[in-house]
């Protein structure tokens, strides 16, 4: 727990975050907190600063003054006071058993499950009260506790008491077999990451951790398992005990489950988003135990808008409607990254129209990022597959696959560079897996290698293009 007392705090405008209490009312207008730490300051007193516009080139704000920011906010509309100048203040990075941090409002059902968040306590100069508010690590929602000490505490974070920190942009590749020509390959074109899929339990993921790392590279692993059981409660925590595992024995990244709107890897009849966060939230739990730096990505829906305007049937529900119903469920709380594919362009990234087919979300770059991030503000997207199909050098595609036939391999390697370039200077993109580096086969029902980086004869343009542009 760090202390801070007598302090004096700056003010400079920001976005607003939710208050959380039995009596909820308006948002209310959060504050930058500029706080002197206890033995840092240059005396005992300061004058109150003055208001000042924001700048967006600030030097960032330490995110536990962010959340003082919050509490703060809410704290001064319940007890009507000026709290420019408080007493002393602490706060702590804990997790709590649900995702309303322990202080339910009255009336109101929190998920189970570990959530982490900040115990901020102010006590008001002046005042003999110390008050204890939690702020969710997001720092989306804010929730009143009442006085210091009346709500069941939380418990220190695994992994060192550390939240994950995504850093800037990374880009890694899909492989089938990462033999030592396919890592030189990724190498030459500057992927940090492969990803390996797997299914829980098969023995194959402990061998894919060891041959990524000892080739320099880090892991993310999809872990895919039992569709007909996946629903069930005590699978559920079996298929998290595993990813815990995986987390433990150095994976990287953890992507929980795969297109789980299609029938195909969801039971038909039950797919909802937020059947989907009961195995999510028990994965993360999990996870964060075994190892907080881990990062936990959930599953990446299909792109699709084949269950029309209402965006449900048995079979499979549209991605955005999904992936709307699994925040309701409180995913936010459980991934530290929104998972997302994208590979169905036969346009450059960089523009949002031209494609004979329409102009459907899901064929654009920009329109599936701000598409698949609309659920989740505040959170980075991780691309586990992004890739373009090209038949070049193969022959004709599937009619399924018609849609891609006039895609050259030089625009498919053009177009993963600027997704590249798109997903980096958007500021909300973490990683983009490229969907795939040295996969073989092209049959009559499924064109993988059309998707592939490695082109017949060994070639691989997309390596030049996509080092051109990675630092």
């Amino acid at each position: 727990m760090t202390t801070f007392v007598v302090l004096t705090m700056g003010l400079v405008m920001a976005p607003a975050a939710t208050m959380v209490t039995a009596q909820d009312g308006p948002t209310p207008q959060v504050i930058v907190i500029t706080a002197t730490p206890q033995g840092e300051s240059g005396g005992d007193t300061a004058p109150a600063a003055q208001p000042t516009a924001a700048d967006p080139n600030a030097t960032p704000v330490p995110r536990e003054f962010e959340a003082l920011r919050a509490a703060r906010a809410v704290l001064q509309k319940k007890i009507g006071g000026n709290l420019t100048y408080v007493t002393a203040w602490t706060w702590d990075l804990l997790l709590f058993p649900d995702s309303m941090l322990g202080c339910p409002p009255a009336g109101e059902t929190p998920l189970k499950g570990d959530t982490a968040g900040y115990k901020i306590t102010i006590q008001p100069l002046g005042s003999t009260t110390i008050y204890e508010l939690r702020v969710t690590y997001d720092l989306k929602q804010v929730f009143d506790c009442g006085t210091a000490g009346s709500a069941p505490n939380g418990s220190a974070l695994p992994g060192g008491g550390t939240i994950v920190n995504l850093g800037s942009f990374e880009l890694g590749g899909q492989a089938l077999d990462l033999s030592a020509n396919t890592a030189s390959i990724m190498k030459s074109a500057k992927m940090k990451w492969v990803k390996r899929q797997v299914q829980a339990g098969d023995g194959n993921a402990l061998n894919y951790i060891a041959q990524a790392k000892s080739n320099g590279f880090k892991i993310l692993l999809s872990v895919l398992g039992d569709k007909n059981s996946v629903t069930n409660p005590t699978y559920q925590q079996q298929y998290a005990d595993v990813v815990g595992g995986l987390a433990k024995s150095g994976a990287d990244a953890i992507e929980i489950w795969n297109e789980m709107n299609l029938d195909r890897e969801w039971p038909t009849g039950q797919i909802s988003g937020a059947s989907y966060v009961q195995l999510l939230s028990k994965a993360y739990a999990s996870i964060k135990a075994n190892n907080g730096s881990t990062i936990v990505i959930s599953g990446a829906p299909s792109p699709t808008g084949a269950a029309g305007p209402g965006g449900k049937t048995d079979a499979y529900w549209n991605d955005d409607v999904f992936m709307a119903d699994m925040a309701a469920a409180g995913a936010g709380n459980y991934l530290d990254c929104v998972g997302l594919h994208y590979n169905e362009g036969i346009v450059s990234p960089t523009t949002t129209s031209g494609d004979s087919r329409g102009g459907y979300p899901t064929y654009f770059f920009s329109t599936m990022l701000q598409r698949g991030l609309a659920s989740f503000p505040g959170k980075q997207a991780c691309f586990t597959e992004l890739g373009f199909l090209s038949p070049e050098g193969y022959g004709p595609l599937p009619a399924g696959f018609a849609w891609a036939a006039n895609t050259s391999v030089a625009e498919h390697a053009q177009w993963l560079a600027e997704a590249a370039v798109a997903s980096a200077n958007s500021g909300r993109v973490k990683l983009m897996i490229v969907w795939n580096v040295d996969f073989p086969y092209y049959t009559g029902s499924d064109p993988v290698a059309g998707y592939a980086i490695i082109r017949p004869g060994g070639g691989c343009p997309a390596c030049a293009t996509l080092a051109s542009v990675m630092p």
